[in-house]
């Protein structure tokens, strides 16, 4: 879509990462993402809060007590990426990523619905 008036733009960029596989069993993995240039953002006018993921040890006590006590399964899950998965409350536009940019709209940006790594 076109930019509105008045609105400002997220930057962008590729992450590479080769991930090692087993010796003799599994081969190196390639791997890209696609990160958003946080530094770009400014607090109070591109976001407004930052969580961390934080849990006390007493917490996680009290939970493996129950799962012990009451046969419960436990299953576990990554906090860094699980809020890749929400949808975002603000209207976030971001530049279009370097190899995608579609020709003869080069001026259109890509207004973003969920969270992608690097955004606040």
């Amino acid at each position: 879509m076109k930019l509105p008036k008045g609105k400002k733009t997220v930057k962008c960029k590729w992450v590479y990462k080769r991930k090692e596989g087993i010796p003799d069993v599994e081969e190196a993995r390639f791997k890209a993402r696609l990160v958003a240039k946080e530094y770009n953002q400014v607090p109070g006018v591109d976001f407004n809060d930052v969580f961390s993921p934080i849990v006390k040890h007493t917490s996680i006590r009290i939970l493996l007590g129950l799962v012990a006590v009451d046969d419960l399964e436990l299953e576990q899950l990554d906090v860094k990426i699980a809020f890749l998965h929400g949808e975002l409350e603000d209207v976030i536009y971001m530049v279009q990523p370097e190899g995608f940019v579609v020709e003869g709209i080069e001026d259109h940006v890509c207004r973003l619905k969920k969270f992608i790594y690097g955004l606040k």
